[in-house]
């Protein structure tokens, strides 16, 4: 067992003579053996130690003395030749010859080393050349962030990672109602502001649309964001099918009228332009007015060519049939009010049989006064029976004490109170308060 130790010790010495990491390694794990070996050799089966008679173990004690003792001259002096090579080629490091880098230097990197030390500059790491190879250590501590949280249910918490949401949410727009809409949050955070938001707010500009107007525009319609340039361009001379503000000025729409209805209603960019032809043909068929007339109305109110059709059919059928007015009455009714082409058939009869049924108003006087076609049931209710309450319920304009059905439903209440019931806004109140 003695001879074993000392073979192995011997072997030790000279592989520590090996300029390579790999023998180095190799030579600790043979260090760590022998010293294994050597505690193995002087033990018994029962723990004893051997104390008498027994020269061979004090021999290979002495022996395994002399050799660590041999090694640890011998790694002192390695050691101080290993520094003056090191420093020998820092010397050199600023020419053209090739330096030599001790292999025990390697071993030395390899150490485990704490948290706080692989900590890297990242100014330092980020001047380095993209091509520039890197430790495993170097590798490891990096810490990149995400540039944007992989999943989310909200876009705030996206808006400070993205430039497309942090600039819209300086325009004005409500994130919180786009991230309510399928689909909508991730398309917005594919889209590059300065590639595909910027362009299309620089020609809601050109149209003349105001800045104030921006936030609402996109946080009603934020697909107009992915509209076709082409489509949507304003400039002259251009075909009529591949400009669609074009297309509305050919119609005779002033520049300030465009910009108004793109403000109020903005999903009309995103209809085609057979679309918007056809919906101005249809109400200019419909209702038989002239183009002027026409083009007023849609100016008024541009959500007509974004709606439905079947519903403002429907509400001229209740109008010609259930209510009973003609057809040059509808006209003037809707050039007045072009609000009432989208009123709800429930609310128009509903205010219609009031009227005329309870309140005796006959159809003329509610073609003088259309507006109160658009006007809330519940406040014609309370200011008639108030009105009668106090005997000054007179709505024929050939007898005294007249009131107009304007200055029934326009004026606010205090107004109403003084000017029309001649009373109180408290005795109002109380009145409301008994129905």
């Amino acid at each position: 067992m003695a001879s074993s130790c000392i073979q192995l010790c011997q072997r030790c010495t000279s592989l520590l003579r090996s300029k390579t990491v790999g023998v180095t390694l190799q030579y600790s794990t043979q260090v760590q053996l022998c010293t294994a070996v050597f505690r193995a050799s002087t033990k018994i089966p029962n723990g004893s130690l051997f104390t008498s008679g027994n020269r061979t173990t004090a021999h290979t004690r002495q022996r395994w003395k002399q050799e660590m003792c041999h090694y640890s001259d011998y790694n002192a002096k390695r050691l101080t030749a290993e520094a003056k090579e090191d420093k020998d080629a820092e010397e050199l490091s600023g020419s053209d010859v090739m330096v030599y880098k001790n292999p025990l230097s390697q071993i030395r990197d390899a150490v485990p080393v704490t948290e706080s030390q692989m900590t890297l500059d990242l100014d330092a790491v980020a001047n380095r050349s993209a091509l520039e190879e890197i430790s495993d250590e170097e590798a490891v501590a990096l810490s990149v962030s995400s540039a944007l949280p992989p999943a989310s249910t909200s876009l705030r918490d996206y808006v400070d990672k993205s430039e497309t949401l942090s600039k819209l949410v300086q325009l004005g727009v409500n994130l919180w109602k786009l991230e309510q809409r399928p689909n909508v949050g991730s398309m917005l955070l594919r889209l590059d502001f300065q590639a595909d938001v910027a362009p299309r707010l620089l020609f809601l500009k050109e149209i003349g649309v105001e800045d104030s107007c921006l936030g609402y525009i996109l946080s009603h319609n934020p697909f107009i964001l992915t509209e076709d340039l082409d489509k949507l361009q304003a400039r002259y001379p251009l075909p009529l099918c591949f400009g669609r503000v074009n297309y509305l000025r050919s119609r005779k729409f002033s520049s300030e009228s465009v910009a108004s209805m793109v403000s109020r209603a903005p999903y009309l960019l995103n209809f085609s332009v057979k679309r918007l032809d056809n919906r101005l043909s249809f109400y200019q068929q419909q209702l038989g007015l002239s183009a002027p007339k026409t083009r007023d109305i849609v100016a008024r109110l541009p959500r007509l060519l974004c709606g439905s059709l079947e519903p403002v059919k429907e509400t001229l059928k209740v109008c010609k049939i259930e209510l009973g007015f003609k057809e040059n009455e509808i006209q003037h009714i809707v050039a007045t009010v072009p609000k009432v082409l989208t009123a709800q058939k429930k609310k128009l009869t509903q205010i219609f049989d009031y009227l005329h049924n309870t309140m005796k108003v006959p159809h003329h006087l509610i073609v003088k006064f259309p507006q109160v076609l658009n006007s809330k049931f519940l406040r014609i209710r309370e200011r008639h029976l108030f009105l009668q309450y106090l005997g000054k319920a007179q709505y024929d304009p050939s007898q005294p004490s007249y009131i107009s059905l304007d200055r029934l439903v326009s004026l606010p209440d205090d107004v109403f109170c003084t000017e029309v019931a001649s009373a109180t806004l408290d005795d109002f109140n109380l009145f409301q308060k008994t129905l």
